[in-house]
């Protein structure tokens, strides 16, 4: 089991940056794919971005690529989601989700991930 802690929510006006960061406890990191989704108000949670185990692959809504980037440390339990050229559209809860499952491509389905942070508000005005 691993418990998640997002940060590094707030208010910025459109076109700043914003970098999120989740914390996740355990000593399994490694082993979780996670993900950053998003709820804004009224809306259904939707995906945002993915990073496989290693690191190595990444994945994006076409709504944030080119514009977000996601990351994480391994040796820190650490995923992060460096968020640029914020819109208006982008404010909503941000949420960390860890799959423990043995899968190659990352879910972009909340159903997929069984672990959650508890969501960092972020709002961006124009």
């Amino acid at each position: 089991q691993v418990q998640l802690v997002e940060s590094g929510g707030g208010s910025v006006q459109a076109g700043g940056s914003l970098r999120l960061s989740c914390a996740a406890s355990g000593r399994t990191f490694s082993s979780y794919v996670m993900g950053w989704f998003r709820q804004g108000p009224g809306k259904e949670r939707e995906f945002v971005a993915a990073i496989s185990r290693s690191g190595g692959n990444t994945y994006y809504a076409d709504s944030v690529k080119g514009r977000f980037i996601i990351s994480r440390d391994n040796a820190k339990n650490t995923v992060a989601l460096q968020m640029n050229s914020l819109k208006p559209e982008d404010t909503a809860v941000y949420y960390c989700a860890a799959d423990p499952r043995m899968i190659i491509v990352p879910s972009r389905r909340p159903a997929g991930y069984e672990y959650w942070g508890q969501g960092t508000q972020v709002t961006v005005s124009s």
